[in-house]
């Protein structure tokens, strides 16, 4: 059985000038936003939603990108709204945001 009911990595890699990847797109910005929305919420803590900071993903075309375990969902997201229904839809009501998976 997992710790955590959801284990979310958000990729906050930053490379070279002019090189793709997901920092340059505020995902460290976004990744503050997620946590604190899961705590504000109270889906913080052991058994529930841990959120952490990830080094490159390996998809840096797609990004930012998350994925969320144990259920192996990629996501990609652009702003507080994206994030916003990831935590609504995925996190809270078990269920996968299409439009916004890769």
């Amino acid at each position: 059985m997992s710790f955590f009911d959801k284990h979310v990595f958000i990729c906050c890699n930053q490379r070279a000038p002019g090189e793709a990847c997901c920092n340059n797109h505020g995902s460290s910005e976004l990744l503050g936003y997620m946590k604190d929305q899961i705590k504000a919420r109270g889906l913080a803590g052991d058994g529930k939603i841990r959120v952490n900071k990830a080094g490159c993903l390996g998809r840096c075309d797609d990004g930012p990108v998350m994925v969320v375990y144990p259920q192996e969902t990629w996501y990609t997201f652009i702003d507080k709204e994206d994030i916003d229904e990831i935590i609504e839809r995925h996190m809270v009501g078990g269920e996968v945001v299409e439009r916004l998976k890769i």
